[in-house]
């Protein structure tokens, strides 16, 4: 089988300047993308910058053999995201791939966080994804090809401790995945996202003995699929680390069906609500708004 190469293709990769992203870039560059190296340069809690962080990995890539520019614009206002996207259309024309990477902590348990621990991480994680992706959606849909992988996490699919703010996010990335697969769809636009588990800046006072099992290159075979033209699959999640890759799905219970049904209705039937036997796994909202219709004929 021939290997699967990026020639050609433009990647806008965020918060690239180490761990997750950096391996990202340094694996797309290596197969031919044309990469944009984007980071700040702050600390984990999004404080302060350092231009040197995308510039080193710029230098690794160039030393390679690779194609590579480096950006220091913030993805966590409109103005920012747009000047990312300018960085890679002066340098290479256009867009093709967008990974949505750069993120912060601000972690802190629910009674005691406050809005400066909770909207910064919105503006990184989320809004972030939304700054950058918007305005390389608009080439996307002109050129009709696109690849969106954004960077969602376990946190917000299945709960953490303290981490509310960053949960809410995350889980915010998967509806914004999935609508823009459904929007994207007839413009070749694919939009995945993966929840990681890696050794990282962010991870690395977390993973105790499995740490030297989960570096950060562990992540990113998947990222790359997901970001090549053949790419399978859109509106998809993906729980990855260590060398495991799985599908994370929302499915629906088969459910409890009585027009007019009570409180006691509801009480004397909750085993027929929560049970699993028969889940289906809604494609979208017209999937999911189907399965109503047929119950309620």
């Amino acid at each position: 089988m021939a290997e699967l190469g990026y020639d050609g293709k433009v990647a806008i990769i965020t918060g690239a300047g180490g761990g997750l992203g950096r391996q990202h870039a340094l694996l797309l560059a290596k197969r031919g993308a044309l990469v944009v190296v984007n980071d700040l340069g702050g600390s984990i809690d999004g404080s302060g910058t350092d231009a040197s962080a995308a510039q080193k990995v710029v230098d690794e890539i160039k030393a390679a053999g690779g194609e590579a520019v480096a950006d220091h614009n913030s993805v966590a206002t409109p103005e920012g995201g747009a000047a990312i996207v300018k960085t890679a259309v002066d340098a290479y024309g256009k867009v093709d791939i967008v990974i949505n990477n750069a993120g912060i902590l601000r972690d802190k348990s629910f009674h005691n966080m406050t809005p400066d621990l909770m909207n910064p991480v919105f503006d990184v994680h989320l809004k972030g994804a939304f700054h950058v992706t918007q305005p390389a959606y608009l080439i996307m849909r002109e050129q009709g090809y696109g690849r969106i992988i954004s960077t969602s996490s376990a946190a917000g699919i299945f709960g953490n401790f303290g981490q509310t703010n960053y949960g809410a996010a995350k889980m915010g990335l998967v509806g914004f995945t999935r609508v823009l697969a459904v929007e994207g769809a007839k413009f070749n636009i694919k939009a995945n996202a993966i929840a990681p588990l890696a050794l990282t800046r962010m991870t690395e006072t977390l993973m105790g003995n499995l740490a030297d099992k989960l570096g950060p290159e562990q992540v990113t075979p998947i990222v790359a699929m997901l970001a090549h033209e053949d790419c399978p699959v859109s509106g998809n999640v993906f729980s990855v680390g260590g060398g495991r890759v799985a599908n994370v799905f929302i499915g629906e219970t088969q459910g409890y069906t009585k027009p007019g049904h009570t409180l006691e209705d509801l009480r004397d039937n909750w085993d027929a609500i929560m049970s699993q036997d028969g889940y289906f796994v809604p494609g979208n909202l017209a999937d999911e708004t189907g399965v109503f219709f047929e119950k309620l004929k």
